[in-house]
């Protein structure tokens, strides 16, 4: 009873009857857990070698037996290294239920013991006269395996969780081929994670060898993997939950980048170092503290590299529209402008792209103003007047670089509050939302935000609509803005007024007028803004080239990614 209550969760418990099915060279495992609510037991069912009755008898049944002093260190048919140790795991499914059934064949027979909570508890009774129960018959010649049945499960536990049982064993068994695990009739999905991977060896005094092998995966996509870290293994055997070994307390390391860590470390020197559940290792043993300090300085190691290779990407993909917005500053705020972008991109890293682009619109918005001079001065000033005094200087840069982009987050949430005044009155027109986005084209998100227009385009659109429409079609004139980014990549937005809904006819007129204006521009798409779609438009009708977007979207999306920034810069302010 003692043994078998000694894990920290039933989850915990069933992994050590998936660890008997590994030991006994099984290749396929099924897991059943019961509905909640239920009376239905749990079953572990494999296809193993199985045991005799006597084996059952004399091997099964004998406490703190070790297997590995039996019959060695490995499995004799898939030469798998052992992973019971003390012979106890066999107790873990009365942790979870009053009843636990083994049904086991080999060699013709069928074997059944059956052992009951009560009867262990029964006064005067001596655990080794206990009479369990169990019963043999012949079966098929060659019929191999065992089942643990679990039934009359513990009340006061919850029940087992599917999702926190394939967590655990994607750790132990997600790579292992010739092992399959399934649980509830769905097998372990363990995909290859997409991204750089590193393997790295040491001997070190005390422990023997280390080998270590992790993948940073390349954060394109979320993994589908729960538990990012690296686990420990030892003699096969990963002990306790995957870590970070201190680097989630490290600033120079972003929380973003180190969760994208997946791998495991092997160390086999360290089996006396592991507390008795396999839960974690001995808090102040000196083995385990050296191999993690190693192990932290390697995963440092290379963390700091893609870190540092990836900030530099973001800064290239964004360098050519970096590079307008510098040139029409003065010298003396241009490198300190470009640095303050680096900075940022460090700060904001693994943020969306749209999020980065919003905080560096910002800050080159601040920039671009004068509120910089005075402390750009008192650095310039600073620079050799001693260590201490520099030091201070650009401390105080950076809180007026965080107070300014602040100041001009709020600012612009006050164009928003006006913006959602303007589209709310019904007499709104095309021309005064045309005014306002012109000189606003954050307002369209970070996609469109290094867009721009000039004089040469307003006259391209202004003698293609004089010819278009003139006399009677006059009236009927769109009111269009031509834009042009650094990539020579042409818009068109089409505007509407606020209270007009966009039907499939506005839609297709809009397709119109990019095309004739194509003869001109080779890459162009068009935007149509308006009040909203009407009703009888299907959005996934989408015409290539065309996006319908409505006011109140674009607002409310600034909105949100501007919100966002002045928690964060709050909360760096704080700190």
């Amino acid at each position: 009873m003692l043994l078998g209550e000694g894990y920290r969760s039933t989850e915990q418990a069933l992994r050590e009857l998936i660890d008997n099915a590994w030991d006994a060279d099984a290749s396929h495992v099924n897991v059943t857990l019961p509905a909640e609510m239920t009376g239905d037991p749990i079953i572990v069912e494999d296809d193993g070698c199985g045991m005799t009755e006597e084996e059952l008898r004399s091997e099964y049944l004998k406490v703190a037996s070790d297997r590995r002093s039996r019959k060695g260190e490995v499995s004799p048919r898939c030469k798998r290294p052992i992973k019971g140790r003390k012979g106890i795991g066999k107790f873990a499914g009365l942790m979870a239920a009053n009843t636990m059934l083994v049904r086991t064949q080999a060699h013709g027979t069928r074997t059944e013991l059956r052992v009951r909570k009560e009867d262990l508890f029964e006064p005067g009774q001596d655990l080794e006269n206990i009479d369990l129960p169990l019963q043999t018959e012949p079966c098929q010649q060659g019929a191999h395996g065992t089942t643990i049945i679990l039934r009359d499960l513990n009340q006061g536990l919850a029940f087992p969780s599917p999702e926190r049982l394939r967590e655990l064993l994607v750790l132990e068994y997600g790579r292992e081929a010739g092992f399959t695990v399934r649980v509830n009739g769905e097998p372990l999905a363990v995909e290859d994670v997409p991204g750089e991977s590193f393997v790295e060896s040491v001997q070190l005094p005390g422990v023997g060898s280390v080998r270590l092998r992790f993948t940073i995966a390349d954060g394109k996509k979320p993994l589908k993997l729960k538990h990012s870290g690296v686990a420990v293994r030892v003699d096969g055997k990963v002990v306790g939950k995957p870590a970070y070994f201190g680097l989630d307390e490290d600033e120079d390391i972003p929380s973003k980048l180190l969760k994208r860590i997946y791998g495991e470390v092997q160390a086999d020197g360290l089996a006396d170092d592991v507390t008795v559940d396999w839960g974690a290792f001995v808090e102040n043993s000196t083995r385990f503290r050296m191999m993690q300090s190693w192990l932290k300085d390697q995963l440092k190691q290379k963390l700091q590299r893609v870190f540092s290779h990836e900030v530099s990407l973001a800064k290239a993909r964004r360098q050519a529209e970096l590079n307008r917005r510098l040139a029409g500053m003065p010298e003396h705020r241009r490198r300190l402008a470009q640095a303050a972008v680096e900075r940022a991109l460090s700060k904001f890293y693994g943020e969306s792209e749209e999020r980065k682009d919003t905080v560096i619109n910002v800050m080159l918005d601040a920039f671009e103003r004068d509120e910089y001079w005075i402390v750009v001065q008192a650095i310039e000033g600073a620079r050799h007047a001693g260590v201490a005094t520099f030091a201070d200087a650009l401390a105080d840069f950076g809180l007026v670089d965080m107070a300014l982009m602040a100041q001009q987050a709020q600012r612009r949430l006050e164009v928003l509050d006006r913006l959602d005044e303007l589209i709310a009155n019904p007499g709104t027109l095309e021309r005064q939302m045309h005014q306002v986005i012109e000189h606003n084209l954050w307002l369209l998100g970070s996609e469109y935000a290094i867009l721009a227009s000039n004089r040469t385009l307003a006259s391209i659109v202004e003698q293609w609509a004089g010819r278009e429409f003139a006399g009677d079609r006059a009236s009927r004139r769109p009111d269009l803005l031509l834009c042009e980014d650094v990539r020579m990549r042409h818009v068109v937005i089409e505007f509407k007024r606020p209270s007009h809904a966009i039907n499939r006819d506005d839609e297709n007129q809009a397709v119109k007028y990019c095309d004739d204006l194509r003869h001109t521009f080779d890459n162009l798409e068009i935007l149509v803004v308006g009040g909203r779609r009407d009703a009888s438009v299907d959005p996934r009708r989408n015409t290539e080239g065309l996006r319908v977007l409505s006011y109140s979207a674009l607002v409310s999306a600034a909105r949100t990614q501007l919100q966002w920034l002045v928690g964060q810069l709050a909360s760096a302010r704080n700190v």
